[in-house]
């Protein structure tokens, strides 16, 4: 009989604030107090946690949603919200996929998949209609979001995609009050300024899909981010060294660029107004301006946030006149007097035009964070006089710091930042190195260098955070009250949960403790160290006098009892469960085995060619597993030290490896688990030496493992700072089963290569293509398509016969047809068709209808003359047959059979379209009519009003009118 085994599968992950390896993004609360119009607290902020996205509340540090696509084991790698609906984001992921999430509701609305690698940067355009991505792949893609397809791909850098911005002239003209009707987001003339690391910025006419200007972004070779105004009339960019190159955006030569398409134009939209040099030296990687302050923010990957401000007309003109005043006078102290010009030059009017950009815009404040900063975002909390900028770190925080403004100032001194709120205590500052479960399995503790975290395994909160040394290894003690914890410097501390205290501090040796077991009667502890001993420590209470007093307190003490030298580094020792047997393994690549009373050795195993980090002894204490920097896991017999099977295990270093302690089936006792810097977990088989599962999740080395006392699950931690909980299911695997299920994986993934290598003849040469990427599951959708074509085909001729010749025999049995449509409720042909088609996702449909060949077009186009005639699903059947005109349009046009299909679908399809044209008026009309007796009723929101109180208070115009200055 084949045996089956336990299923075990990610159920749980925490520990994770946010991750380094995407921006952080802020939004106001959507519930408000009760009787308020003023949300209450700091706002939310938006961070990755590796493949899921986060949202906390930032005053609380509560996390209140969890967005996670089961579909989807890559990366977070951006979030950008949209202006024009606030509970929308799109987030890129590595891979090169973009989902569109719902806040409300935690759910995708729409997933795009165009890109070959890694989403470096997204943004929506002004009606939240469009999205423009930029990757690594040095392409940037246009996504409609209504119709849930990409439009194109813009190709012209060289480089990764590091900044983009949509440019709206007509909006922009609309605000100076040029012209106040805003066009529509189909007919508005749109451009696109982009940024890569190439060190060229671009403009491109988004409605010409084509590059319409292109300087050098940066002299020092690389450009890494790009900030635009907020009212789009200048931009600074930033790259290696600490240098900003400013930029004036001529907004009204790109209005009147519409005009003069097709023409050879000079004209340039993109002036160089100057260049301004940061503190820091290091790589710019974040340039953010306020929406509604003369403030700008600027880091690179330093501990560090540089705040710039524009100075007010006023501030810059009076800047200007001290310095003509301060040259007047050394020109006078040299020249000695040439009063007519003298005279002359105190008259002239000064034009803030001629300005040096650092007159203009000014260092401000430099804010010091506690962790190198990956990302910032301001905040905008409505009533706040003070300037609030939220921070996400590298080291898995996120801070809020509160700065003052210019004018609010009483001195002119710098001004004094504050950090007011942090989001923290959900995960370590620095990787987890040990993981430790209580004997109930309820509790977690999880140390790294400087903090010790105890974790309820239920609710994944974290119930107290201790500081400790540098952790590299701990456990609880019997009673799950107290943790023991080994560090770096040699230290053993104690910790009591309860009170959340450290009891002791012992300097146990003179090297880092790398391994520490309790024995298993509970009674004492062994510890290992780097200065070549192995330390017996015995629990003790004793009674301690309460300072100040002559009371006594019970208070537990480690006391050495014994004490084993051996030759070289000890790494990991290991109790056998019936203390007969002591496992010492070192840096000789050995492992000595010891009886644990006399401390005489009794085996050497010999065979890893490098250290041994890890091992574990079965629950019979029959079996002993190692694991070894060499990429090997050996199992060996505790009965006469031989190896029984050496298994290449993973790609990396073997760090962690433990059998089930206490496994409920008799068959359980001889499989272990086994943990790498591969990122991957794998479950083996003792007795039969194979491998069961294959864990995937981990985006970094795992460092820590622990296993439950039955087995039910497992914990692990990363350097992707997530702890991850692993538990086991209902569902039976099969070796067989499961390597062919690895088998297709691997093919799938050779299969989306090869894709992704193919690219069109004319695709290098050409600015703009086609928006596709074939998927395994494109793939599988134009599969689907074309056999239901093909047993559409068959069925078709087949029911048409019957229902002529059943005219005439009105009793006429019904043909025999094939099974599937049976199966699907005895469907017409044609309603299988286009439900194919419309079970398909609408960005994956493109790509799907690319797999058809040209020959399976006359069988597509004869269904699309029934849905035409019957006007079943209009849109769809529009959008299948405009899109295989366009790509087969040379073949079609010299093909009689098909000009003739489209001949006699013409009228049909244009009496459907103008029914939908017809109803779509009326209801716009209709909803016109209503938007206007909402106007006459005078029903504004509140927020509304408050909102454009809050405007005219604080200046907007101050910051507009000198930014234009500069342009």
């Amino acid at each position: 009989m084949v045996r089956s085994y336990s299923k075990y599968e990610q159920t749980d992950a925490f520990g994770v604030v946010a991750s380094a390896t995407s921006n952080i993004a802020w939004s106001l609360e959507s519930v408000a107090q009760p009787g308020s119009s003023r949300p209450a607290g700091a706002g939310r902020a938006y961070s990755a946690a590796n493949e899921e996205v986060l949202c906390w509340d930032v005053k609380k540090g509560e996390l209140l949603s969890r967005w996670r696509d089961s579909s989807c084991t890559e990366e977070v790698t951006v979030i950008c919200q949209s202006a024009a609906d606030p509970n929308v984001f799109a987030v890129g992921y590595a891979d090169g996929s973009i989902r569109v999430w719902d806040s409300k509701t935690a759910t995708v609305v729409i997933s795009f998949n165009g890109h070959k690698s890694a989403v470096t940067t997204l943004v929506f355009d002004q009606s939240g209609v469009r999205l423009a991505s930029g990757a690594r792949d040095t392409d940037i893609v246009i996504w409609d979001l209504i119709s849930e397809v990409g439009l194109f791909k813009l190709r012209g850098h060289k480089g990764q995609i590091t900044g983009l911005h949509f440019l709206h002239p007509a909006a922009a003209a609309g605000e100076d009050g040029v012209d106040s009707t805003l066009p529509d987001a189909d007919t508005e003339q749109a451009f696109l300024l982009s940024t890569s690391k190439d060190a060229l910025i671009k403009i491109w006419d988004v409605g010409s899909q084509h590059c319409i200007e292109t300087h050098v972004a940066q002299t020092n070779g690389e450009c890494w981010a790009l900030g635009v105004s907020p009212d789009g009339s200048g931009c600074m960019t930033a790259g290696n060294d600490g240098e900003l190159k400013v930029w004036a955006i001529d907004l009204q030569g790109l209005r009147n660029a519409a005009s003069t398409v097709g023409e050879t134009s000079e004209q340039r939209y993109l002036h160089e107004r100057g260049t301004l040099y940061r503190q820091g030296k290091d790589r710019t990687l974040g340039i953010v301006f306020h929406n509604r302050s003369d403030y700008i923010a600027v880091h690179g990957s330093e501990k560090a946030v540089e705040l710039w401000r524009i100075r007010t007309e006023g501030e810059v003109q009076r800047s200007l006149a001290r310095k003509r005043k301060r040259k007047r006078e050394k020109a006078k102290h040299e020249t000695n007097g040439d009063a007519h010009l003298q005279e002359g030059t105190a008259e002239e009017k000064i034009n803030i035009a001629d300005a040096e950009i650092g007159e203009v815009i000014v260092p401000y404040v430099t804010v010091r964070t506690a962790g190198k900063v990956r990302s910032v975002s301001w905040v905008r909390i409505r009533g706040s006089k003070k300037l609030q900028l939220l921070v996400g770190t590298s080291n898995n925080l996120i801070d809020v710091y509160e700065i003052p403004q210019k004018g609010k100032m009483k001195t002119e001194a710098d001004p004094e930042y504050t950090r007011t709120v942090s989001v923290e205590l959900a995960g370590h500052r620095n990787d987890v190195r040990a993981l430790a479960l209580s004997s109930d399995d309820r509790m977690l503790a999880s140390a790294s260098s400087g903090g010790l975290k105890i974790w309820n395994i239920r609710t994944q909160s974290c119930l107290r955070t201790l500081e400790c040394g540098y952790a590299l290894c701990c456990a609880f003690l019997p009673g799950d009250k107290i943790v023991v914890v080994g560090t770096k410097d040699g230290d053993i501390e104690l910790f009591d949960i309860a009170t959340s205290s450290l009891l002791d501090k012992i300097p146990a040796h003179e090297g880092a403790i790398w391994t520490l077991q309790v024995h298993p009667d509970g009674k004492s502890v062994a510890t290992g160290s780097a200065d070549k001993s192995v330390k017996f420590w015995t629990f003790e209470i004793v009674q301690e006098e309460i300072p100040g007093t002559k009371r006594t307190t019970p208070r537990l003490k480690l006391s050495q009892s014994r004490i084993l030298k051996v030759n070289d580094d000890v790494l990991s020792i290991q109790f056998s469960p019936d203390s007969r047997l002591l496992a010492v393994s070192t840096l000789d690549n050995t492992v000595k085995v010891f009886f644990a009373d006399s401390l005489k050795l009794f085996l050497n195993l010999y065979g890893h060619k490098l250290p041994v980090l890890n091992m574990s002894i079965s629950s019979d204490s029959k079996l002993i597993a190692t694991c070894s920097a060499d990429k090997n896991v050996r199992i060996w017999g505790l009965d006469f030290g031989d190896c029984h099977r050496a298994l290449f295990g993973h790609q990396d270093s073997i760090m962690q490896i433990a059998f089930i302690p206490h496994p409920v089936e008799a068959e359980e006792k001889h499989i272990f688990f086994s943990a790498s810097k591969d990122r991957f977990i794998k479950t083996w088989d003792g007795d039969k030496f194979e491998q069961i599962q294959k864990l995937k999740g981990h985006h970094g080395e795992i460092w820590a493992m622990a296993m439950s006392r039955t087995g039910d699950f497992v914990a692990t931690a990363s350097h992707d700072k997530s702890i991850r909980i692993w538990s086991r299911t209902d569902e039976p695997i099969f070796l067989e089963e499961e390597r062919e299920r690895e088998l297709e994986e691997m093919y799938e993934t050779t299969l989306a290569t090869s894709l992704e290598d193919e690219d069109p003849l004319d695709a290098e040469s050409a600015e703009a293509v086609s928006a596709s990427k074939q998927t395994a599951s494109t793939l599988t959708a134009g599969e689907r398509i074309q056999e239901a074509l093909d047993l559409g085909l068959v069925d078709l001729p087949l029911v048409r016969a019957w229902e002529k010749q059943k005219k005439a025999t009105p009793n006429l049995a019904p043909p025999q047809r094939n099974p599937v449509y049976l199966a699907l409720g005895n469907i017409s042909a044609e309603r299988h068709v286009l439900n194919t088609l419309s079970k398909i996702p609408a960005a994956q449909l493109h790509d799907a209808l690319l797999v058809l060949p040209f020959s399976s077009l006359p069988a597509l186009f004869t269904f699309i003359t029934i849905w035409v005639q019957r006007q079943w699903n209009a849109t769809l059947t529009c959008r299948v047959l405009f899109f295989m005109l366009k790509t087969h349009q040379k073949q079609i046009v010299a093909s009689r059979e098909l000009k003739g299909a489209l001949e006699g679908m013409r009228d049909d399809l244009r009496a459907m379209l103008a029914g939908m044209k017809d109803l779509i008026g009326f209801n716009v009309a209709a909803m016109r009519y209503v938007g206007e007796r909402v106007d006459e009723a005078r029903l504004v929101k509140l927020e509304d009003v408050e909102e454009d109180e809050e405007e005219k208070q604080e200046g907007r115009s101050g910051m507009k009118r000198g930014f234009v200055d500069i342009a």
